[in-house]
């Protein structure tokens, strides 16, 4: 849904930026006079590496956010009023986006609207599962608690995300320095040798011959190879830019060999996470598994979650399309029945959750001790076999010397 810029005057007669989303222009203008704003001025949000669909980045961290939600939660337990609270953490806060969007916050509240659509406004900030656990605990007049619980639920989402990258990292930077130390040994070491080579005139084994012409090949077309790499990434940004693109990458990091176990487990636990603290919070299946599935991050479980709102709108059971995704182990799905059946749907989400974030822990554990060595032996395997290639002409070079 297209995001607008506007610049408003409410009722009360202050002046009021923020971000509106709606359908179009006009839906947007409309929304806007609903809540009492007289709109000055309105232009759609540009689309950015930060706030477009392809976005791979948050705006405020997680660890912030929970730091946030937290002196936020102890705040309003204190007694203190909404906007005071909202105020103070202006000042406490860190993150500069959040720091804005608070301060709008702090002034639509004290021109009377409601925490939730105050925040709503912010949609980039303050994501849509946090916005309706905040109008939950509105109406509920738990708002500490709901702030609470949402502390510990981003925090341990944090925990799984930091637990992923940590398995990603080692092996991403050790292919950049293969690549780099490949790229050197052929720019700057395999040339030196070359004339030597050619000055004995023997046939060179097929292996120095095959290293020789990749030199040559990098040295004399890098350009060519740098166009290569431009057009893959251009190409891949085309197609992650519409829907089956999307779908198709989400896919496929369920199916990668050695990591892809660790996404599907990483993805189930915040799915889990996040249905649970709606569901505890009041928020209607339907309308927990409809956020669940903007929020979750993978379009395949969030199709998975479409399909299952629209078995309970038909009278089945939410467990049904679960298991005939595929997507789903076995024992989760046995969790999620056992919930339906005993009423306690929550809990078992809830123990889902902490389940599949204690294994994608394990999971991390030993992929790394795994891909490590591996890693090591791959990185180890090129450069012996450059190395290799430069040495045995030589070595041959120095016997027919001696003989």
């Amino acid at each position: 849904m297209p995001s607008y810029q506007f610049v408003a005057v409410s009722e009360s007669g202050k002046r009021v930026r923020g971000v509106q989303q709606s359908t179009n222009k006009q839906a947007a203008i409309l929304d806007l006079r609903g809540r009492g704003y007289a709109v000055r001025s309105i232009e759609e949000k540009a689309a950015s590496i930060w706030n477009a669909d392809l976005a791979i980045g948050r705006v405020v961290k997680l660890q912030d956010f929970v730091v946030f939600c937290r002196q936020f939660a102890t705040l309003v337990r204190a007694g203190i009023q909404i906007d005071r609270a909202l105020a103070v953490l202006v000042e406490q806060t860190k993150s500069k986006p959040l720091r804005k969007s608070l301060a709008d916050a702090c002034d639509q509240v004290r021109s009377g609207f409601p925490l939730s659509k105050a925040m709503g406004d912010h949609p980039r900030i303050f994501p849509e599962m946090f916005v309706n656990m905040i109008a939950s605990g509105e109406t509920g007049g738990h708002l500490d608690d709901v702030l609470e619980r949402m502390a510990d639920t981003y925090e341990k989402e944090n925990n799984t995300v930091q637990k992923v990258k940590s398995a990603l990292t080692y092996p991403i930077i050790l292919i950049f320095i293969s690549i780099a130390v490949v790229i050197f040994l052929l720019i700057k070491i395999v040339p030196t040798f070359v004339s030597l080579f050619e000055e004995q005139g023997e046939r060179l084994p097929l292996i120095t011959r095959f290293i020789m012409g990749a030199s040559d090949v990098v040295i004399a077309s890098w350009w060519a190879l740098l166009m290569l790499v431009v057009i893959a990434v251009v190409a891949i940004k085309l197609a992650l830019s519409n829907e089956k693109g999307k779908y198709a990458f989400d896919l496929l990091k369920f199916k990668l060999p050695l990591f892809g176990d660790v996404f599907r487990k990483a993805a189930i636990a915040r799915m889990a996470r996040t249905m649970a603290s709606l569901y505890v919070s009041g928020v209607a299946v339907l309308q927990s598994l409809d956020i669940t599935g903007r929020v979750v991050g993978n379009r395949v479980l969030a199709r998975v979650l479409e399909q299952s709102r629209h078995s309970l709108q038909q009278g089945k059971l939410l467990s049904e399309p679960l298991a005939a995704s595929k997507q789903f182990p076995a024992m989760a799905i046995q969790m999620i029945i056992v919930g339906e059946e005993t009423g306690q749907l929550d809990a078992m989400l809830t123990k889902v959750a902490e389940f599949y974030e204690e294994d994608v822990g394990h999971s991390v554990d030993r992929l790394k001790a795994f891909v490590e060595p591996l890693m090591l032996l791959f990185v180890s395997g090129i450069v012996g076999v450059i190395v290799a290639a430069v040495m045995t002409p030589i070595f041959t070079m120095y016997q027919n010397f001696l003989k």
